[in-house]
């Protein structure tokens, strides 16, 4: 297997060049777009493993391009922005970034950034589980019997791990703390409520239900 493909989004020459040399030094395949809708193209026709989103583009904003790209992939998302109001940080992140960087920034750190990001979202060995699931990790993707799932961040990272995990029963606290970001800012309901998304968009391909739930203990995906 090849480095790891990164695209870079950022209409700054020199920042670009900057966060490429760095990213190259550690090992990563760097490769630039200086547009929102150039970078879109690319994200849709090319398989990458994380993209590195500037806020403030010339023909729109970052945060445009990763609610595009979320309606097809959930690989991580990093942030660049001027700004430094927390308002932009919760947008950036209710929308689906993983990270979130203010200029000026150190490119070694930023580097440093992508790594941590792309050691959390290795997959895990998957055992034998339900042969009815296809993930591919690397693009963000999921299918079920052979039809791609439309799914939100969460959602994705929830079915993840119980995809990557057959048959292990996780407690509702178990899953907030490996899939939600900040657990301490969302409630026991919030899995539930993703659970019965997740249910419905799966009987909306077969009518079946592969996500058992352990009444007292959690839930575990059906191993078949």
């Amino acid at each position: 297997m090849g480095p790891q493909r990164i695209l870079i989004v950022e209409d700054e020459p020199a920042i670009a060049d900057t966060l490429i040399y760095a990213l190259r030094q550690n090992g990563y395949q760097p490769e630039h777009a200086d547009l929102l809708q150039t970078g879109l193209a690319r994200l849709q026709a090319e398989s990458f493993a994380l993209a590195i989103l500037d806020v403030g583009l010339p023909d729109g904003s970052g945060f445009e391009l990763c609610r595009q790209l979320r309606r097809f992939s959930q690989i991580p998302v990093m942030f660049l922005t001027a700004h430094g109001d927390e308002i932009d940080r919760i947008v950036g992140l209710e929308i689906g970034a993983d990270d979130y960087v203010t200029k000026p920034f150190s490119p070694r750190e930023v580097a440093a950034r992508v790594g941590a990001i792309l050691r959390r979202m290795q997959p895990a060995p998957i055992q034998p589980g339900n042969a009815d699931f296809e993930l591919d990790g690397q693009a963000g993707r999921i299918r079920y019997c052979g039809r791609l799932l439309e799914l939100t961040r969460y959602e994705y990272l929830l079915l993840k791990l119980l995809i990557e995990h057959p048959t292990r029963i996780f407690s509702r606290e178990q899953l907030l703390e490996r899939v939600w970001r900040d657990p301490g800012d969302v409630f026991d309901r919030t899995v539930d409520t993703h659970i019965k998304t997740l249910r419905a968009k799966l009987r909306a391909i077969a009518d079946a239900d592969p996500i058992r739930t352990h009444r007292g203990l959690g839930y575990s995906l059906e191993s078949r």
